[in-house]
């Protein structure tokens, strides 16, 4: 693998994990509006930002390692209508500076709260854009083991799983427990927040095996990613099911059951934090293996 994979898995985890957690913040600034009120709202949301805004950031700095010329990178936008890279590319940018604009709008409190909620759900559908464009940059005839289904689910399962415990990181760093303004009502988040990860630990744990097995049963270059992945790189298939497993499931069924309780724990904050490290590692192992196996066909 070289210097530009490396910069691929840190552009597509980040943005992808970003997406999520903004389209989370997003549904939990809705609910916390209409269950709580309005001020509560917004300083859960103008807080959170201090966290999505730097993740979008860095991944867009590592998208720029990937071009062979970083200052000529604005011409990819160039075929927007034919070229899904190019999409991808202006769906990133407008998705980074329409998450720019409201966190200044919360942060500073500016026009109304609907026009602020109105801001964010636009810019929840640019992030739905970016993965669906990341997803069909790899539908590819010459690489069998992109062009594949698995590829969109397990971008967007990527998305949400991350995004969804990124925001769980959050509510327990904010201290969701503590404040008795919230606690009523963040606790129901937190415990959705636990459901989506096992339905999304859920999928993946369908999706792996029956991909595994379409390459195994296709062309000679899918059984050539499927050879490797069960023999040089079994240790990261391995320990991405291990680290999947025990960050979504421990997540999920120790939140789920605590969620709800008087207070929060410590015991509490650090499962939550271990489940986060756990989950993020595994899938930076499940895109070492999306990029370190694809064979193409042909020179």
């Amino acid at each position: 693998m070289t210097i530009q994979d490396f910069a691929l898995i840190t552009f597509t985890i980040l943005i992808q994990m970003s997406v999520g957690a903004f389209v989370v913040l997003a549904i939990v600034h809705l609910y916390l509006a209409r269950k709580a009120n309005r001020e509560e709202a917004d300083r859960l949301a103008g807080r959170a930002m201090w966290i999505i805004g730097p993740m979008i950031a860095l991944g867009l700095a590592a998208s720029l390692l990937h071009l062979g010329d970083p200052l000529g990178g604005y011409r990819a936008i160039n075929n927007f209508g034919t070229s899904w890279l190019s999409r991808e590319i202006v769906f990133s940018l407008s998705f980074a500076m329409l998450a720019a604009v409201y966190a200044l709008l919360q942060w500073f409190k500016l026009f109304s709260f609907v026009l602020r909620s109105i801001v964010a759900w636009i810019t929840a559908v640019f992030g739905i854009a970016i993965v669906i464009s990341m997803s069909n940059v790899y539908f590819l005839l010459s690489q069998p083991a992109w062009n594949s289904w698995a590829t969109l689910i397990t971008f967007f399962t990527t998305t949400f799983l991350l995004g969804s415990l990124v925001m769980g990181v959050f509510l327990v760093a904010d201290g969701y427990g503590k404040r008795k303004e919230t606690s009523e009502f963040l606790g129901p988040v937190m415990r959705a927040i636990a459901v989506t990860s096992v339905v999304l630990l859920g999928i993946e744990l369908v999706t792996l095996p029956v991909y595994l097995a379409t390459l195994a049963s296709g062309q000679p270059a899918a059984v050539e990613t499927a050879q490797l992945w069960v023999g040089p790189y079994a240790w990261a298939f391995i320990a991405r099911l291990v680290l999947v497993v025990l960050g979504a499931g421990v997540f999920g069924l120790f939140l789920y059951r605590n969620a709800l309780g008087p207070k929060l724990g410590k015991a509490l904050v650090s499962v939550t934090y271990a489940a986060f490290a756990m989950v993020f590692a595994s899938e930076v192992l499940g895109r070492l293996l999306f990029y370190a196996t694809h064979v193409k066909i042909g020179i």
